[in-house]
């Protein structure tokens, strides 16, 4: 038995809920009214603490009688609208061939198409599972992580997973990413004695010690990239001394790098090279790194083909194999089973007057199905 869900208005329902990250409540009441007719057993989760969360997680299941267990993976919450938007960003309004509001594109939209989609799949065709998180454009502490916690105490682990993040660039089908870099934060903190500008020798200033830890760390090739994978590239993101005096000599001064990286390094490898630049220079510099996520890469193969194959069926698009962008929650989820993401185009995502072509959300849904469909057979 299968059912009819219209994603225009399910995307409309998602939208008018309003969940800037972390999201809990509202937005997801609205899922579950959508998911529980369908047979979903769906669980809600309330995780992590100030300053990080709490943040409200979900995992629905509905088991078929085939073996495959497909999951679909997304994020209820969203980025603050910002001013300026022609509407109100939660008042979900379709003007012309657009609906217009903050998620449609990033990615409530998704979400409902999916849903969608597995109202019209038979039920018992396979497994169908929604890891839905109200914490990826947050830290991403409470979020899918810990939902792949609570899947592991129920021995849940989906054969393959479609992320439904906007991944398509002029149109919809036009790019399936199949790996993303990882990304890496370090602080550098380098300590010197405040002192007198006319008695330098009393003092020991730390600013000539960072630029020249800044200038070796800037003369590191990473690597050249790979056949998948642009280069590794390191980007100076901040400065930081903090002495409004012009006499004196500060007490520390501070940096901070991101790096991006292919599936060639490893994040803890590039904070201890970046520890060791900067010791070898003032062994009393501290390094910090914060490591959002691993590089990883699902190699076409089965999941990207049949996904590829239900574009081309219902937009007649080659769709592109990618890792460009940044980053997404398949970072975590990669370590369960084979992740893609694919998604709208992502033209106004994170923009005032974010919006999706009205048609593209009901050929999004067409072309979930064929992923499921295919999937079961």
């Amino acid at each position: 038995m299968t059912m009819t869900i219209d994603p225009v208005d399910l995307a409309r329902a998602l939208i008018a809920a309003p969940s800037v990250t972390p999201a809990t409540g509202a937005v997801f009441d609205v899922l579950e009214a959508a998911l529980a007719p369908l047979g979903f057993t769906v669980e809600r989760f309330i995780d992590g603490i100030e300053p990080d969360g709490p943040v409200e997680n979900l995992l629905a299941i509905r088991a078929g009688s085939g073996p495959i267990h497909f999951g679909f993976a997304g994020h209820l919450d969203v980025v603050p609208p910002g001013v300026g938007w022609t509407g109100d960003a939660f008042a979900p309004e379709i003007r012309g061939d657009l609906l217009y509001g903050r998620g449609a594109v990033d990615m409530k939209g998704s979400i409902a198409a999916f849903v969608a989609a597995a109202a019209a799949t038979p039920a018992d065709a396979g497994t169908v599972s929604l890891i839905i998180t109200g914490d990826e454009e947050g830290p991403a502490i409470f979020g899918t992580r810990a939902l792949m916690e609570h899947m592991d105490a129920r021995g849940v682990k989906p054969d393959m997973i479609v992320v439904g993040e906007p991944t398509s660039v002029n149109r919809l089908g036009d790019m399936v990413k199949i790996g993303r870099r990882g990304s890496v934060n370090i602080w550098i903190d380098v300590p010197g004695t405040q002192g007198h500008v006319a008695y330098p020798h009393l003092a020991d200033n730390p600013i000539p010690k960072l630029v020249r830890i800044l200038a070796a760390i800037d003369t590191v090739t990473l690597d050249e990239g790979t056949a998948w994978f642009q280069p590794s590239n390191i980007e100076f993101t901040d400065l930081e001394v903090g002495n409004g005096a012009t006499n004196v000599i500060p007490a520390s001064a501070r940096a901070r790098l991101s790096i991006r990286f292919n599936d060639q390094q490893k994040g803890a490898d590039l904070v201890a090279m970046v520890e060791r630049i900067a010791q070898d220079v003032e062994p009393a510099a501290k390094v910090i790194g914060k490591i959002s996520g691993e590089a990883f890469l699902t190699p076409p193969g089965a999941l990207s083909s049949l996904v590829a194959e239900a574009i081309r069926a219902e937009t007649g698009i080659e769709a592109d194999m990618s890792t460009t962008g940044g980053t997404s929650d398949a970072r975590f989820l990669h370590a369960l089973c084979p992740v893609v993401e694919f998604g709208p185009t992502n033209a106004t995502m994170h923009k005032l007057d974010e919006a999706v072509a009205v048609e593209d959300l009901h050929t999004l849904t067409a072309i979930y199905r064929g992923i499921l469909d295919r999937a079961f057979r």
